[in-house]
């Protein structure tokens, strides 16, 4: 059915919303694709709800061609499926948690593995019903602390999460390898210049997991590619390759020196170079070890101080650190933090003191590059005195090891030691190889060919449906507004009738019946007294990727037909102009 503009529930805007950060933002809100509810939360009006289900049409599509079979839960749940998993707690304050008139706890689902588990639990008991996939195309719910970037980062968002269950490793790597190959195709279809990075598979557990990223230079996600090879990574599942373990039989004895005024590497490295100037090089930061203190704040209201020890020339990355910690959540280490720990002196922290078995009695955790035999300069534990040649392994040790320290363009790839260099994305989808943390947790067994019971081996597939709407554009807009892709465009064509002429009007009422009956969809701007300005202003804005303009032209027969994309115009006869556009819409 024809979209009219003019009775569309519809209206655009010639300004940008005061609260839009991002493109995407600020673009679905002056084209009327969606408006503000409340923080985090929009609503979709008519033309972004064509949108949204275009795209969950190619979702639907996708996951059908590979045999994936839909199922659909309830977004309010109980809490006891959630509590077997730990994941009632893991989850914080980042769950909207309830409590029915009775006094039972529930919560808005943030994202359903228990349920779908406790599922086939409840129908399957048996190696011949797998392998299986079922999936939902669903709302989730999390609170998040900042929603921001419009339906980008929001507290309500649409998901299609999918999950394998299979007895087998093939059989497991045959899903996940159909999973990845469908995601592959949705995001060619989205249109999407994209990229699978290696990723961290944080609270929903498992052994791996990749993401699939929108390229995107104001996209929260930071990720490194390899210069020569193939790897790939978001930057909190990089891992530093660590250098080889250093002979130190000649190093000299660990010496503690005055260093008054150097709380910081920079001042610290001056006074070095000025007082205690080495014979073969300068002193850098590198040299130095930076012993950073943060408060881990654990799901259950625990409070644990953990010290991270890093190269001076480094800072802490607090979203990779965020992710080696999860679920707890990384806070700053304030004043009082400090008055309550006498033994650690701001500026001046050292290993001397770091440790669970030491007097600060606080967890501390090395860089990978802070290997044996490597000799440091750092906080000797006393105000305004810093120690030299401190040695790993023979001076000072940690409690483990932890990627948190940043990573940067020219970093050396952990496959092929060449340089890293970064780039921003949109994560848009994620895969998981979950193993067997769910089905354990819940008891999902099947029996097998012996008739033995043996533990299901489950994949997680997600992919932010909503969110696509919005990457999609980050991906493809200019200054005058969005550019779909035709797969997921509200429209085939913007048909815009210009002028007072009602030869133009009834013109482009048969033009437009003509192109539907041709399987042509129109959004037909119909309006009578907005001017022709107006009208090719909401044209570009609104960004459908055919525009076909009746107007002057129709004086000598022709009809204007432009490529949204790349502006490109050209006049074509009246009489031709369907069999034209249809070309164009369908192909060939």
């Amino acid at each position: 059915m024809t979209l009219r503009m003019s009775t569309l529930f519809l209206r655009t805007l010639r300004e940008d919303p005061v609260d839009a950060e991002v493109p995407s933002h600020r673009l679905l809100v002056r084209a009327g694709y969606v408006r503000r509810a409340a923080p985090g939360i929009y609503s979709w009006l008519p033309l972004g709800y064509k949108v949204y289900r275009n795209v969950e049409a190619i979702v639907r599509e996708e996951m059908d061609a590979i045999g994936a079979q839909e199922v659909h839960f309830p977004a309010l749940l109980p809490r006891e499926p959630y509590e077997a998993s730990n994941r009632w707690m893991e989850y914080g304050d980042n769950v909207f948690r309830l409590k029915d008139r009775k006094g039972a706890d529930y919560l808005l689902g943030p994202t359903h593995e228990e349920m779908f588990t406790l599922l086939v639990k409840d129908l399957y008991s048996s190696y011949k019903d797998l392998p299986l996939s079922i999936y939902q195309i669903q709302t989730k719910y999390r609170d998040e602390p900042r929603p921001r970037a419009g339906i980008l980062r929001g507290r309500e968002f649409v998901m299609k999460d999918s999950y394998s269950f299979d007895v087998t490793d093939e059989d497991f790597k045959a899903s996940y390898d159909a999973h990845r190959a469908a995601y592959i195709k949705m995001f060619d279809r989205f249109g999407l210049d994209y990229v699978i990075v290696a990723a961290m598979s944080g609270a929903m557990g498992g052994s791996a997991s990749e993401e699939f990223l929108a390229i995107a230079e104001n996209g929260e996600d930071t990720y490194v590619r390899c210069t020569s090879c193939d790897y790939a990574a978001n930057v909190e599942a990089v891992r530093v390759p660590a250098p080889a373990v250093q002979e130190y039989d000649d190093a000299p004895a660990a010496h503690a020196e005055n260093t008054p005024d150097t709380p910081t590497i920079e001042t610290l490295v001056d006074h070095l170079n000025e007082k205690f100037p080495r014979e073969d090089r300068a002193w850098t930061a590198a040299d130095t070890l930076k012993n950073v203190v943060v408060t881990a704040a654990h799901p259950d209201g625990t409070r644990e101080p953990i010290a991270i020890g890093v190269p001076g020339d480094r800072e802490v990355d607090e979203k990779r650190l965020g992710a080696q910690l999860e679920p707890a959540e990384v806070q700053a280490f304030t004043e009082a933090d400090f008055a309550a720990n006498p033994a650690l002196k701001k500026g001046y922290i050292g290993p001397g003191v770091l440790g669970e078995k030491r007097e600060s009695g606080i967890r501390y955790l090395l860089d990978p590059r802070v290997v044996e035999g490597t000799r440091w300069v750092t906080g000797a534990d006393v105000d305004g005195s810093h120690v030299l040649d401190l040695v790993a392994g023979r001076d000072f040790t940690g409690d483990g090891t932890i990627e948190a320290a940043e990573v940067r363009d020219g970093d050396a790839c952990p496959n092929c030691g060449s340089p890293l260099e970064s780039a921003r994305g949109i994560e848009m989808g994620h895969i998981f190889q979950l193993g067997r943390k769910y089905s354990e947790a819940l008891d999902l067994r099947v029996l097998d060919q012996n008739g033995k019971l043996v533990t299901v081996t489950m994949g997680s597939y997600g992919v932010g449906v909503s969110r696509a709407v919005a990457a999609i554009i980050e991906n493809s807009h200019d200054e005058l507004g969005i550019i779909w892709p035709r797969e997921v465009s509200p429209a085939d064509v913007h048909l815009v009738a210009t002028g007072k002429d009602a030869e133009v009007f009834e013109t482009a009422e048969r033009l437009t019946a003509e192109l539907e009956a041709a399987g042509v969809s129109v959004l037909f701007d119909d309006r009578q007294k907005v001017s022709p300005g107006v009208k090719f202003k909401d044209a570009e804005l609104i960004g459908v990727p055919t525009i076909v303009v009746v107007g002057k032209g129709l004086a000598d027969g022709q009809v204007e037909v432009k490529d949204r994309a790349t502006g490109d115009r050209e006049n074509v006869a009246l009489d031709a102009v369907v069999a034209h556009v249809a070309r164009v819409v369908h192909g060939g």
